[in-house]
Parts: structure tokens; C-alpha cells; sequence
């Protein structure tokens, strides 16, 4: 059965180039370039892991899209990895990625190491209690 990753970004041409390559690995891909069209999306879809940017139309649109992700039943435990080049493009940004009030599954920085995203991905999705597309846990 093909995961289904859901990547919400703004900027086409990564998620166009992510999208091709997770799917030559055997992935399902969804895409959305804002974050309202991703939440209708996650709950549409029910994907396996979602790839987010944190800074697309708003500077705080993926930090906000995150928390409804987490307060909307079915998507809570849905694993979430940023994915974003904050620390480059904004330089003294505040937000350590590991703080929990974030409540991400994984920082991933921009430029993305395509092969490493593939086993981070694989490996998240290989735990036990990970959530699946139809609700059911691995």
C-alpha cells in the first residue's frame, strides 16, 4: 500500500520537485500551496505524514496551520515534519525547532537532502502507533 504524504508550501517548484521524488519512492503525494488548502486537504485526504513550510503567504501561517492541525480530530497524531529555510531567510529567528509548543514531528531544513527526508519519512512511518490513511495504526 502507497503512503500518502501531504506537502503544504508555497513555493511551486519545491514542492513539484519534492513531489516527484518522494513519488519515484513509492509515495502517494498531495499538494497544497497555502495553508487553509492544506487543512481542507489533511482532512480530506488523511495522509500519512504531512511536509510543511512555516512561512508562506503570512510569516505565521504554517506555525498557525499547525496548531488547527492539532486541535482537528483524526489529524492530531498525524506525523508533521517543518520543512523550511527560516533560519537562513530570517536571520535571528526566535523559534528553536525543538521546543514543543510547536508540536512537530521533525525540523528538516531548506536546502532538503532528498535521500534523507525519504529515510526520515520511512523511519517515522515505521514506528508503532503511527497513524495511516483509513485510520488504522502500523
Amino acid at each position: 500500500m502507497s503512503r500518502k504524504v501531504l506537502i503544504i508550501d508555497d513555493d511551486r517548484d519545491f514542492t513539484e520537485a519534492v513531489g516527484f521524488y518522494l513519488e519515484s519512492h513509492g509515495f502517494q503525494v498531495v499538494s497544497a500551496s497555502n495553508g487553509r488548502e492544506g487543512l481542507r486537504l489533511a482532512k480530506a485526504e488523511a495522509p500519512d505524514v504531512i511536509l510543511m513550510d512555516v512561512v508562506m503567504d503570512e510569516r505565521t501561517e504554517g506555525f498557525f496551520t499547525l496548531q488547527q492541525l492539532r486541535r482537528t480530530p483524526g489529524l492530531e497524531h498525524t506525523p508533521v515534519f517543518v520543512v523550511s529555510s527560516i533560519y537562513s531567510s530570517i536571520p535571528g529567528f526566535g523559534v528553536i525547532p525543538e521546543k514543543s509548543w510547536l508540536r512537530h514531528d521533525d525540523f528538516i531544513a531548506k536546502p532538503v537532502d532528498l535521500p534523507r527526508l525519504v529515510e526520515l519519512i520511512a523511519a517515522r512511518l515505521s514506528q508503532p502507533g503511527t497513524a495511516q490513511a483509513g485510520g488504522g495504526v502500523a
